[in-house]
C-alpha cells in the first residue's frame, strides 16, 4: 500500500477533512493534497504524523504468504506462513459465505461472535477455500482457540497444525 492510500484511508476512517487533517498534523491542506494525490511523497516521519494526528499509528505486520502442502490424494493444500490476522470488526462480523465456499446454504449468515457459528464458518473456509478466503474470513488467534473444536479431513489438520501449533516456521501476524 503506497503512502497515498494510507493518508486517504486514515483521514476518511477518521472522518476528517483535508482541512482538518492538515491543521491538526501541523501542515497545510494544500500539501496534504499532494500527499493524498501521489504528487508528493512524504517521509516516513511526516507520514506517521499525518496518520496519528488522524489517531492511528502506523505499524509494520509479517506478509501472510501461502506455501502448498503436498497430500496423499488431491490437490495440495494452501497454508500461510503466518496466521493472518482481522480487524476486530471484520473478525467478529455477521457474514455471508460467497457460493464457492457455502454451495450447499446458500444465503446463511454467520455470525462470528457466536464460537459455534465461527467454527462452522473456520471449517468450511479451511476446506473449500483459498488465500483470499483464509485473508477474509480466518483470524489467527481465533482459529487458535478453536483448532481443537474444529472438524477437519485429517489432510487438511495435518497441513496446517504447524502453523497453528507453533510447530513449524510460520507465525501469527
Amino acid at each position: 500500500m503506497d503512502a497515498a492510500t494510507i493518508l486517504q484511508q486514515a483521514r476518511g476512517v477518521a472522518g476528517l477533512s483535508q482541512a482538518a487533517l492538515a491543521a491538526a498534523a501541523g501542515t497545510s491542506r494544500p500539501t496534504l493534497s499532494a500527499y493524498e494525490h501521489g504528487r508528493k511523497s512524504p517521509t516516513l516521519q511526516t507520514a506517521a504524523r499525518i496518520v496519528a494526528a488522524a489517531g492511528f499509528d502506523l505499524t509494520i505486520t509479517p506478509r501472510v504468504e501461502f506455501r502448498e502442502v503436498a497430500v496423499d490424494r488431491g490437490r495440495p493444500i494452501l497454508v500461510p506462513t503466518v496466521l493472518p490476522r482481522l480487524p476486530v470488526d471484520r473478525a467478529l462480523a455477521v457474514v455471508e459465505l460467497p457460493l464457492h465456499l457455502n454451495w450447499s446454504d446458500r444465503g446463511r449468515r454467520f455470525d462470528l461472535r457466536d464460537r459455534r457459528q465461527r467454527a462452522r464458518v473456520y471449517e468450511i473456509v479451511l476446506r473449500e477455500g483459498g488465500p483470499d478466503d483464509v485473508a477474509s474470513y480466518i483470524d489467527g488467534v481465533l482459529l487458535v482457540d478453536l483448532w481443537d473444536e474444529l472438524v477437519l479431513p485429517q489432510a487438511i489438520r495435518s497441513a496446517w497444525q504447524g502453523v497453528v501449533t507453533g510447530a513449524s516456521e510460520p507465525r501469527v501476524a
